[in-house]
Formats: C-alpha cells, structure tokens, sequence
C-alpha cells in the first residue's frame, strides 16, 4: 500500500480530481498555501495498492502542467521622495510536486 501526496496548483485540482476518480482513484483534497508566490495550491492525498501507483502518477501527470505567469514584484520600502517602477516578471507556476510513501496500514472507516 502507498500513500501519494501530491501538491498541485489550484487550477489543475479539479481536473485531476476527476481523472483519478475516472480510473477509481479515490482521493482527499486539502486547500494549502505555499512556494514564494503565495498563491492557493490544493494537496491531494491518494491512498492506491501498489501496483495502482504509476497509473496515479500518469493521471496526475497528465493533468498537471507548468505555465507562464507574469508578476509584479513587491516594491521595497521607499524614502520619502525615491521612486520605484515595478516591471512585471515572467515566472513558471503549476505542475504539481508529489511524494510516494510506503503505508503499514489503510482503513477505509
């Protein structure tokens, strides 16, 4: 039995969500906040036999993908009088980060 925590990036969650539930995958979604952007993220936590996990990480694979955003910086704390022009920055987002551990044990309750 393993247990796969996968953080994705809120855009991608429901339609991953989705496909895993297509191929019988059950999973428990948890909102979550991280990386320097700050921006919402969604944790999933997927409980599959082992020979279950390279299908799991196909769907979340497949579902997941990097993109472009452009940000603005925050501006430093100025003097009175300075000037700060904050120019936007392209920066990648998305995809998912997963981690795969081995479970002693599962109880569906």
């Amino acid at each position: 039995m393993k247990l796969i925590i996968a953080v994705v990036q809120g855009e991608d969650a429901q339609r991953a969500v989705a496909a895993l539930t297509d191929k019988g995958v059950s999973s428990t979604r948890i909102s979550s906040t991280g990386g320097f952007l700050q921006q919402g993220n969604v944790t999933l936590m997927i409980g599959v036999d082992d020979g279950q996990v390279t299908e799991a990480l196909k769907v979340i694979h497949d579902n997941c993908h990097e993109r472009s955003r452009y940000l603005s910086p925050v501006p430093p704390l100025a003097e009175p009088g300075e000037f700060f022009m904050a120019f936007p920055v392209e920066v990648e987002v998305g995809g998912a980060t997963v981690f795969v551990m081995s479970v002693d044990s599962f109880e569906k309750i």
